[in-house]
């Protein structure tokens, strides 16, 4: 496994969702149902959470796009899209659905899943 590119796209896609979530913010914690008051920001556990995660997610898609001989940034490209579009959207959208979460969440949290997984499969493909 070339741990630098996982790493590369797993750092890729958390600064995009540091993007994302700064410029979606306000919206964010509306469609969660949480105001600023309830975030603390001094707990590094959310952040640590999520590159972790990222780094697990960029790991396996290295994995899969070894064996399914996805080399190119176009494919990985499609790939990653793929992904984030058929499997991990798709999940986050029904655990929120079962938890009666809006549709304004869903579409926020499942877009940066799609995005995110779009950038790995970019970045994966160029190491």
């Amino acid at each position: 496994m070339e741990y630098v590119g996982v790493l590369v796209a797993a750092v890729a896609s958390y600064a995009f969702g540091a993007a994302w979530y700064m410029i979606l913010g306000k919206q964010w914690m509306e469609a969660a149902e949480i105001s600023a008051a309830d975030v603390d920001r001094k707990n590094p556990l959310p952040f640590i959470i999520s590159f972790v995660g990222a780094i697990l997610v960029a790991g396996m898609m290295r994995h899969a796009f070894a064996s399914a001989g996805i080399d190119t940034a176009n494919k990985g490209l499609w790939a990653g899209f793929g992904l984030g579009a058929f499997i991990a959207a798709p999940w986050i959208v029904t655990n929120y659905a079962f938890a009666g979460r809006s549709m304004r969440l869903m579409f926020i949290d499942g877009l940066y899943a799609i995005v995110g997984c779009t950038i790995m499969g970019i970045v994966l493909t160029l190491f």
